[in-house]
């Protein structure tokens, strides 16, 4: 049993996972964000590898990812800054990003590489369904490593079961079409998350997009395993002198 399934069996509700850009606020900063998540009771680790055009991303994330990429944040740079981090960091890591930089890197490479340093998971919002199940899954699973698709209030029944069977680990529930950090109305989203819970699928199911407080968090579990706070997260890490205190301050406030 792999560190996401192992979590979803032990905790079944108000999964808390952050995301956190790699190389932001400074380039050294990855694993101190890392640590400080973990010692405030963060349940998962959503990474952001930077990337110049993420088609998924926000404002305030897509800053955040520019200057750490400024910062001299590479696929390179942040597996050399892993490599040993599973002696600190026992929570489950997944790496979110997108196609392009990991096709330069080498797709099995990066595969092979992320697997060997201890990473649990993956998150490619711009890996086509047809692309991974006809060429890139066979080399995900061969690694070990869980592969998450992201769904949306749009996505048709049979489309979400699709998706559901494909993946593994968890189910990323975008709260809405639109971009990270945009505000929601959470009835509506109840509603569509009340629609997946009635489905039965085979993940447990996360959602993201619009998670920022205690609310909205409290909210989005009702219908769901947990969320994924991303935005909030990085403004407030945007203008920090003190990483852990920032980090404690932002989950006691979720908490």
């Amino acid at each position: 049993m792999n560190r996401i399934q192992k979590l979803f069996q032990e905790k079944t509700k108000n999964v808390l996972n952050v995301y956190c850009t790699a190389g932001y606020p400074q380039i050294n900063s990855t694993l101190t964000v890392m640590k400080a998540l973990q010692e405030n009771d963060v349940d998962l680790i959503e990474l952001g590898m930077p990337y110049s055009d993420p088609l998924a991303d926000g404002p305030v994330i897509q800053a955040s990812g520019s200057r750490a990429l400024e910062n001299g944040m590479t696929i390179e740079v942040l597996f050399e800054q892993l490599t040993g981090f599973r002696n600190k960091i026992a929570v489950p890591v997944i790496l979110m990003g997108y196609m392009n930089p990991v096709l330069q890197y080498g797709f099995e490479r990066f595969c092979e590489d992320a697997a060997a340093i201890g990473i649990d998971g993956l998150i490619l919002p711009d890996l086509p369904e047809y692309e991974f199940e006809t060429e890139y899954g066979a080399i995900i699973k061969k690694h070990g490593l869980d592969f998450i698709f992201l769904v949306t209030p749009e996505t048709s029944e049979e489309r979400i079961r699709k998706l559901d069977n494909l993946s593994s680990g968890f189910l990323y529930a975008v709260s809405s079409s639109a971009t990270t950090g945009s505000d929601k109305d959470f009835t509506a989203v109840e509603k569509y998350l009340q629609r997946l819970q009635f489905m039965q699928l085979k993940n447990p199911v996360l959602v993201g997009f619009g998670i920022k407080d205690k609310e909205t968090f409290e909210s989005a579990c009702k219908y769901a395993n947990g969320a994924i706070i991303g935005t909030a997260f990085i403004k407030a890490l945007e203008r920090t002198k003190d990483i852990e205190i920032s980090v404690k301050q932002f989950m006691d406030g979720i908490k």
